[in-house]
């Protein structure tokens, strides 16, 4: 049995090697990830983590791990900035508000599925124009739903959440350990 994880997230990874799982093989699914017309984030984050895992060849008893973490501000879904203009105005509509960090996560098996959405609720400060210019500069929103991970520089900007915090960093444990329990994969005896 092979553990492959359908994500190229370095994130996940480190997350899963706090189960004490490495996986045999790492193939980031290439997929369309545009929302649909009027999709409401929480059945988006689940279409798209669904489409990664049903995207990956993988053999009978091959056990596939994808995800898909989404940034929901009311009905508005935050992916990936293009760029450090769309990173700022995520960043600065998220400013004083709380939003919502979803995160669908897909195990299959042969023909099984097993599936778990996590959502948290987080508040972010208002940040000032520096605090704002010298986030964008270091880059690290690049690549992250909503333009910030919570594990990285912008961890300083979240004075509160509820919720699972692996789930907003991207994999949420809990719900991952339970998943690829279901799926045969035995969690801790493997190394």
């Amino acid at each position: 049995m092979r553990l492959i994880l359908g994500s190229g997230s370095p994130r996940r990874r480190e997350l899963l090697a706090t189960l004490g799982l490495t996986p045999d093989a790492i193939i980031p699914p290439d997929i369309n990830e545009d929302p649909k017309k009027g999709e409401i984030p929480r059945l988006y984050c689940e279409r798209i983590a669904l489409e990664k895992a049903l995207a990956i060849d993988a053999g009978p008893d091959d056990v596939v791990l994808s995800a898909d973490t989404t940034v929901a501000l009311g009905r508005r879904i935050l992916g990936k900035p293009r760029d450090a203009g769309e990173a700022a105005a995520f960043l600065v509509a998220l400013g004083g508000r709380r939003h919502q960090v979803i995160t669908a996560v897909v195990v299959r098996r042969g023909d099984r599925l097993w599936k778990r959405t996590c959502e948290s609720a987080v508040k972010m400060k208002r940040l000032s124009d520096d605090e704002l210019n010298a986030y964008l500069a270091s880059g690290d929103w690049q690549g992250k739903a909503g333009g910030y991970g919570i594990q990285g520089l912008a961890g300083a900007f979240i004075p509160w959440i509820q919720g699972s915090f692996t789930g907003i960093v991207g994999l949420p444990l809990a719900e991952t350990a339970t998943l690829l329990t279901a799926a045969g994969l035995p969690l801790w005896r493997r190394t």
